[in-house]
């Protein structure tokens, strides 16, 4: 078994919760609230930033020309294609997408926690570590639009066929793929220490991928709402 495959396999159970959060279901259903799409959006919009920057740090840890240009790559996908899944969000809650994303928001909780994950690893971490803590992102997202385009057939007036069709796209499953193929090029190499250390970076993002979709359902912030005692 490949080290992907294995890593994979060991978060199997929160790949499961993921598609069955109802953030996830809502999108499968043509149906989520506006506030939450908002919310979602406005925090993936700096997410991604962070994302962007972790990729500027995994280029300079680079060890070959093809991881150079694989993390080059990957900049580009993600400073111009990601917009299109926004777009299709904001259209589907009936706002205009360059107006709720022009100015930046705070980072909620969660999107803070998740994107402090990141940096901290990109900027301390070795290659593989960064690699596996990205890992996450790119497949929950490719399982999730596959798995609904099998199983609920989507025609284009579904309110998220775009979406759907974006991160279901051959150069998404072909961008997973090269990813996919670093984790296990670095981890043949590995030893123990290296392929454990990799291994926790991947399950923190895994765990914070389904935290992302339970902070923009809930629209968190960080108010403190004590219940009645």
């Amino acid at each position: 078994m490949s080290y992907s495959n294995y890593l994979r396999q060991e978060e199997q159970s929160i790949f499961r919760e993921i598609y069955q959060h109802p953030f996830v279901q809502g999108i499968a259903d043509g149906k989520l609230p506006q506030n939450s799409i908002i919310h979602y959006v406005q925090q993936d919009t700096q997410y991604l930033d962070t994302y962007c920057r972790v990729y500027g740090l995994a280029l300079a840890k680079s060890r070959t020309p093809h991881q150079l240009r694989l993390f080059f790559n990957r900049i580009g996908v993600l400073l111009e294609g990601e917009t299109i899944p926004h777009q299709n969000l904001c259209t589907a809650a009936g706002v205009v997408h360059s107006e709720i994303t022009r100015r930046p928001v705070e980072l909620a909780p969660t999107a803070y926690h998740y994107s402090n994950h990141l940096l901290s690893i990109a900027q301390t971490g070795t290659l593989g570590e960064i690699v596996a803590a990205v890992l996450p992102c790119h497949q929950v997202y490719v399982d999730i639009a596959q798995r609904m385009m099998r199983d609920i057939r989507p025609t284009e007036d579904h309110p998220f066929y775009q979406w759907l069709t974006f991160y279901s796209s051959e150069s998404m499953v072909s961008g997973l793929s090269v990813l996919t193929s670093l984790v296990d090029e670095l981890a043949e190499s590995a030893d123990e220490t290296y392929l454990c250390a990799m291994q926790s970076a991947y399950r923190k993002s895994c765990w914070l991928e389904y935290a992302f979709f339970d902070m923009a359902f809930q629209v968190e912030d960080w108010a403190l709402r004590r219940t009645s005692q």
